[in-house]
């Protein structure tokens, strides 16, 4: 009896010790998809995406939140999850903010084109 419950007290100190492990390695890629992630928000931010792709950055926003409280209240997976998501919505609003730019500068190329066309045109004309 007494050697069963040596052998039962091992394990059961194994598995606490695979469980801190388990939750050791969780926290640490959490943390780093949230960082990685808030990155992305700051770099949409700066690409405009506040302007250009308002519904995108809000909704970036709103879930670096929730991965930022996840991550305080220690559930890793649902941080990192979140932490994900934030990250794809961020990069599509960058990614709309950019085309949005990329869109309007092409119109005003179009623009001086036409304008420089006409010039030419009228130029010839006379």
């Amino acid at each position: 009896m007494n050697r069963s419950m040596h052998q039962l007290g091992r394990a059961t100190a194994l598995t606490a010790a695979l469980l801190l492990t388990a939750c050791a390695s969780q926290k640490a890629p959490a943390t780093a998809d949230v960082a990685v992630s808030r990155n992305a928000v700051e770099n949409a931010v700066q690409a405009g995406a506040a302007e250009l792709a308002p519904a995108e950055i809000t909704a970036a926003r709103a879930k670096m939140m929730r991965a930022n409280e996840a991550l305080a209240s220690k559930d890793y997976k649902l941080a990192r999850e979140l932490a994900m998501q934030a990250q794809a919505d961020a990069q599509l609003a960058q990614s709309k903010s950019n085309s949005a730019k990329a869109t309007a500068a092409s119109n005003a190329l179009n623009e001086d084109l036409r304008v420089l066309r006409q010039e030419v045109d009228r130029a010839n004309t006379q």
